[in-house]
């Protein structure tokens, strides 16, 4: 497929899904649209690389299924962090790197994590092949995050979780927000943690399906 048919299914992609989901915010559009999505897909995947669907990127080392989140759920969850141009912005589960080059649109500087070490390798020569040069990818522990660079102003998490993020919260800044898809089921709802002090306060916005982001399986429970 040539890159202008690329170019045109990423305007599609804007007028068809991320403008009528609610995605106003203009920064937020066009880190969208800048972004070639095929890049950041697997080969056999290009072709539907803007639909309105989560993609499959296949099994990682560790032996997880990953994905690469529909647009609109991306879109949505980005004009829900409110990244500012001089924002520090952490990317946990970075996979092939998408979300990370359309945050390097809206911050300063974009630190991305991933469980896989060799998923962090691929995405950080991606991304600099491709020009992101505000965005480092590194091997860590997606529920652990990366204390070293901390605080960040944004923490956006790659799939859906089921427990308290408590170790990123405590890794925002003052004011920070941190934005998942939240919920026990494919289907849950994107909520955005917001610190204040050592206060948090969470506020649960669209609906989205999004698959479990490994790495934040709940602890099991007690039986008696």
């Amino acid at each position: 497929m040539l890159d202008d048919d690329f170019a045109r299914q990423r305007r599609n992609m804007i007028d068809s899904q991320v403008r009528p989901g609610g995605v106003m915010d203009l920064r937020v559009i066009a880190a969208m649209a800048s972004v070639p999505r095929e890049k950041f897909v697997l080969a056999e995947q290009r072709a539907h690389a803007y639909v309105d669907t989560d993609l499959p990127l296949g099994a990682d080392t560790r032996g997880d299924d990953r994905w690469l989140l529909a647009p609109l759920t991306i879109a949505r969850m980005l004009q829900l962090a409110e990244i500012g141009p001089e924002e520090c912005v952490l990317d946990v589960g970075t996979a092939s790197g998408y979300t990370a080059a359309a945050l390097s649109g809206l911050a300063q500087t974009v630190i991305g994590i991933d469980h896989d070490a060799v998923l962090a390798a691929q995405a950080a020569e991606r991304l600099e092949k491709l020009g992101y040069d505000n965005v480092a990818v590194l091997a860590a522990d997606h529920a652990a995050g990366h204390v070293k660079e901390a605080p960040y102003d944004a923490i956006i998490i790659n799939g859906r979780i089921r427990q308290r993020p408590q170790a990123l919260l405590a890794q925002l800044a003052d004011g920070g927000r941190l934005v998942a898809v939240w919920g026990a089921h494919d289907t849950g709802l994107i909520r955005v943690w917001t610190r204040r002090g050592d206060a948090f306060s969470a506020v649960d916005e669209y609906s989205a399906s999004a698959p479990q982001l490994p790495g934040f399986t709940p602890a099991p429970a007690f039986s008696f």
